[in-house]
């Protein structure tokens, strides 16, 4: 089985950027929540402001939170169901659906010795809640047999990565999914 980085493809001409999504009914941003793995509970409809107006995108981050058209939903409803919570949002001035994708599963899998470069946090950088966890990782790749059964997936240590199965991706490119790119892990 092969997986890939699924990230969004910034070099989409005029293609919007998207800001925090927050919680319209107590204000709070939602920024940083979506790398946790667990399921969220909002307690309103979420908005998610543009920092730059453009051409709509089927798939785009928002800080942190993957922002997806309801038609890339559907796909990732139906091929991980367990690895995905779909969380209805409301993009600033778009009639169409979109969602914000939680991604429920980490996965302990990065092959360190497979990356071009590690580095973890230390006990001298004074961050004791890190120590031991990844600080940077440069050329990501993972080790396919410690994945289980996990579709879409964050790997443990470097949870802003996002992975996604080989049937995801080319689900994902058989839809013609905009904003979307996939780099082999």
């Amino acid at each position: 089985m092969r997986y890939f980085r699924l990230m969004d493809d910034v070099n989409v001409p005029g293609g919007w950027i998207l800001g925090t999504p927050t919680d319209e009914r107590t204000g709070q941003p939602l920024s940083g929540v979506f790398l946790a793995g667990h399921p969220l509970r909002v307690s309103g409809p979420v908005r998610v402001p543009f920092l730059q107006p453009g051409r709509a995108l089927d798939f785009s981050l928002a800080d942190t939170a993957p922002v997806v058209h309801k038609k890339v939903a559907s796909v990732l409803a139906e091929l991980a169901p367990a690895d995905v919570q779909l969380i209805p949002a409301n993009v600033e001035t778009q009639p169409e659906p979109y969602c914000l994708l939680n991604v429920l599963r980490i996965v302990k899998c990065i092959d360190d010795a497979a990356c071009e470069e590690v580095n973890y946090w230390t006990p001298e950088d004074g961050v004791p809640e890190k120590t031991g966890r990844y600080f940077s990782v440069y050329g990501l790749r993972i080790a396919p047999t410690q994945v289980g059964g996990a579709r879409i997936f964050r790997p443990w240590g470097w949870e802003i990565a996002l992975i996604v199965s080989e049937s995801i991706k080319e689900a994902m490119q058989g839809l013609g999914v905009t904003g979307a790119r996939f780099e082999e892990v």
